[in-house]
């Protein structure tokens, strides 16, 4: 990731991202999300695909540097060294990711539309047959 000089600090809603905060707000000047060059979101997994979506709901797309504080940590970096998070995100290699978007016609004939970053998936809340249909879009 390049040098980036307008960060947004996203905390998770958690106890131990509460407690691990103040050693991150200290690095540098955040900015709010809308101001920001990029974010910075401390949490777990769970933290960042609620960061991405609500980016993706908003219309403010931004790149994030994930610090991990939850268990797993598959989209988030490791929790090293807080005062080396600015010299981490200037190293970082940046990834693209695609959400992946469906459109979904209810038996009224409504169209919804619902994006997702990990994953795409149906419920039947009842116990009749669904009729799904998938296209692909290139």
């Amino acid at each position: 990731m390049p040098i980036f000089e307008k960060l947004a600090l996203i905390v998770s809603d958690t106890e131990r991202a509460h407690e691990v905060a103040p050693m991150y707000r200290d690095l540098t000047d955040w900015v709010p999300l809308e101001d920001a060059e990029a974010a910075v979101v401390i949490g777990g997994d769970g933290a960042m695909l609620q960061a991405l979506h609500a980016m993706l709901d908003s219309g403010i797309i931004k790149p994030v540097y994930g610090v991990n504080l939850g268990t797993v940590g598959f989209l988030m970096n490791h929790n090293r060294a807080p005062e080396k998070l600015l010299r981490r995100i200037e190293r970082a290699r940046s990834v693209a990711v695609a959400p992946l978007c469906m459109d979904a016609v209810t038996q009224d004939g409504r169209t919804q539309e619902f994006c997702a970053i990990n994953e795409v998936s149906l419920l039947r809340e009842t116990r009749q047959t669904a009729k799904i249909e998938v296209s692909v879009d290139e």
